[in-house]
């Protein structure tokens, strides 16, 4: 087998808000923190707010091996909160908890600095995301992968919008966490990277100007990891459903897949402007899947649906080289058509009209649970 045709191994690690059941407002995580420790080891951590906890799946060869994973993980954890009155809510966003009531985790060195460094700005990062890891063993091939894979990270963005609110308002974006994390000094794209030498001179530079502390705290929306041998996919809101953030998993491999048999084939690197990739990026988080989304391929708007198709197209070899193909597709076209997280939440909120009957259905579905009826709250619009 040709190095362009070997498989790829993947992960996922999901940030969740911990809930109070009763109130539906965020609550602090180390009660459960301390249990799922126990259950759960290395796989459950402390996220940079009291009110965040977060899951690391296995590194896995297959969809079906992540998905088992990941529903081990929700399940566990939400069965660890049961008797402690907590929930797990998988959302980018809190629909109507203020990010100003929450607390930075310095009982954690590394949170504390970030604190200290970045003020307001660390403290608003009330947000939950999901990191996608494809495993590569080159350092050379993951850059220049990442090179060619810049332009389709707005159609992936799209597909995993999930969080409409920001501290009980509507804020008319499908991912408002986008704009939350944008505040970060090194959010965004990073450049076109002329080898991994290159990529580590950046990171010199920034701890140079003490922009960083390391490699860690670069905050591009795709980079190559400081810890594992793999690139970090980071755009994607964390998804309501476990599916879903499988399916993304899946495509992301594929893309990972597809870029490095371009690289390994030298053919020509996209070129599209940082700018322009910005823009993208805002219409993905603005209008998710239910709008016009820009072109990876030329400088035009289309509607979300023709380009998700464009972007199954391009990673078709890498989903059948992976025997994803069928899955990943009917998997899409489910998204498609019931729509993402942001989605479900703008439809149940439309349909009960308080917030509080959202988190109830986020919490519900985090942990592949029936939906409960809404209750009466007080945070109607």
């Amino acid at each position: 087998m040709r190095d362009s045709e070997a498989p790829m191994t993947l992960g996922a690690e999901e940030e969740f808000f911990v809930v109070d059941v009763e109130s539906r407002e965020l609550a602090g995580s180390n009660p459960l923190m301390e249990v799922a420790g126990q259950r759960f080891g290395s796989s459950v951590t402390p996220e940079l707010n009291l009110c965040q906890i977060e899951i690391a799946s296995k590194v896995c060869s297959g969809l079906d091996e992540l998905g088992a994973d990941l529903r081990r993980l929700r399940q566990g954890l939400a069965e660890a909160g049961a008797p402690l009155g907590l929930g797990i809510a998988a959302a980018g966003t809190h629909p109507f908890s203020p990010w100003g009531d929450q607390e930075v985790n310095r009982q954690h060195d590394r949170y504390a600095q970030m604190e200290h460094r970045f003020q307001i700005v660390a403290r608003q990062q009330v947000i939950c995301g999901c990191h996608i890891h494809i495993g590569f063993d080159d350092p050379e091939l993951a850059v220049a992968t990442m090179n060619r894979a810049r332009p389709w990270l707005p159609i992936l963005l799209a597909l995993s919008a999930n969080s409409p609110f920001w501290s009980g308002h509507d804020t008319g974006f499908q991912s408002y966490r986008t704009e939350v994390w944008q505040r970060w000094p090194t959010a965004g794209f990073g450049p076109v990277l002329e080898s991994r030498a290159h990529f580590d001179e950046i990171i010199a530079e920034l701890q140079a100007i003490e922009a960083i502390e390391d490699g860690t705290h670069l905050y591009w929306y795709m980079r190559p990891s400081s810890r594992y041998p793999t690139v970090e996919f980071r755009i994607c809101d964390v998804p309501l459903l476990e599916e879903d953030t499988v399916t993304l998993a899946g495509l992301v491999r594929a893309l990972a897949w597809s870029c490095r048999r371009d690289a390994l084939c030298d053919r020509p690197l996209p070129r599209r402007d940082t700018q322009t990739l910005e823009a993208a990026m805002w219409q993905a988080a603005r209008h998710g899947v239910r709008g016009k989304l820009v072109d990876p391929a030329r400088p035009r708007l289309a509607p979300a649906i023709e380009l998700v198709e464009q972007l199954l197209d391009f990673v078709a070899d890498g989903l059948e080289a992976h025997g994803d193909q069928s899955t990943v597709r009917r998997a899409v076209a489910a998204i498609l058509e019931r729509g993402t997280g942001a989605d479900l939440q703008l439809a149940v909120f439309a349909g009960a009209g308080t917030m509080e009957a959202v988190v109830d259905a986020i919490v519900a579905r985090t942990a592949n649970a029936a939906p409960t009826e809404p209750r009466v709250g007080a945070h109607a619009r």
